[in-house]
């Protein structure tokens, strides 16, 4: 039985891993976050102890150091995504394993600094990229392995999931929080491209805004129009007031079906990483850079077949 933390328990993400905790058989010992609604944690860990404060759950945590049985394995952190590089390292000084959702950092010169933290403590960070375990992704690798080598998949990636007035009001609308959209919600789709269809060769963006991002990606085996938004007015007509997400990965006139199966994805990632197979910094790398590029590149208005049907609806 390993010992747990868990930064950021008031989080949307945050039961998921505590489940996962559990049903690895393991024990979530102490947990933070500067809200209070952590009710949930009453039916799966009641015993563990919680703070709201940093400085004390530090001070907790080096306590539980000092008594082998008691130190703490892994840090798991589930905070907003502008803390999460600090909260990686203060778990790694703290001297244990991390597990950090999505997205990782915001740029790859923060993996190089983690990569040092790494080094200096002797500890690894690994990064939730769960739909790497998604039986219908390893379904697409494999297909996509086996097809000719010089044949060439056209992608096209719709995600839209409405957020209400709130999403704005919190740190997820705040781009220097959360990064943007397209990384907020965007990140672990670049992942699984780069997964399926190997190393990106182009990016470009065709448009960027608060609540909705679109482009093009180009990778060794893919050609892939995007697009993403969090609102609702974006939904297609047929899904308006029925559904507040839409979810479509048409690849080369087929639909990738990938709605069911997510539930146990985060317990399916504390396996691997628990197993010694989990992702680390470098396997996190590659959709970090994506999302990087994304956030900083010039609006280009595109060429004919690489733009999204839902920009030009836009203009």
């Amino acid at each position: 039985m390993k010992n747990f933390a868990l930064i950021g328990a008031a989080g949307y993400i945050a039961p998921r891993h505590m489940r996962a905790i559990q049903d690895t058989g393991n024990y979530l010992a102490v947990a933070y976050d500067i809200n209070d609604s952590v009710g949930i944690i009453d039916s799966i860990s009641p015993q563990s102890e919680f703070f709201t404060e940093f400085e004390r759950f530090y001070e907790h945590a080096q306590r539980l150091k000092r008594n082998p049985a008691t130190a703490l394995d892994y840090v798991a952190i589930c905070s907003p995504n502008y803390l999460h590089h600090a909260h990686i390292a203060a778990g790694l000084r703290l001297g244990a394993d991390v597990i950090c959702e999505k997205p990782l950092v915001p740029t790859p010169e923060l993996i190089d600094e983690l990569a040092r933290v790494e080094r200096e403590t002797g500890k690894r960070v690994f990064n939730i990229l769960q739909l790497r375990h998604h039986d219908a992704i390893l379904k697409l690798r494999e297909k996509v392995a086996a097809a000719p080598a010089d044949h060439t998949f056209d992608v096209e990636l719709t995600y839209i999931t409405s957020r209400g007035k709130w999403y704005m009001e919190s740190w997820k609308g705040d781009a220097r929080k959360s990064f943007g959209v397209a990384t907020n919600i965007g990140v672990h789709f670049y992942d699984m491209l780069h997964f399926v269809f190997g190393k990106l060769q182009r990016n470009v963006v065709h448009y960027s805004g608060e609540a909705k991002a679109a482009g093009y990606l180009e990778y060794e085996r893919a050609r892939v129009r995007w697009f993403l938004s969090i609102d609702a007015n974006d939904l297609p007509d047929d899904v308006k007031g029925k559904k507040p997400t839409f979810r479509s990965i048409d690849i080369s006139g087929e639909q990738l079906e990938f709605s069911e199966g997510f539930t146990e994805l985060h317990t399916t990632s504390y396996r691997e990483v628990l197993a010694g197979r989990g992702y680390g910094l470098e396997d996190a790398r590659h959709c970090i850079e994506t999302v990087n590029t994304i956030r900083s590149a010039q609006i280009v208005r595109g060429q004919a077949g690489e733009i999204h049907p839902f920009v030009q609806k836009l203009a």
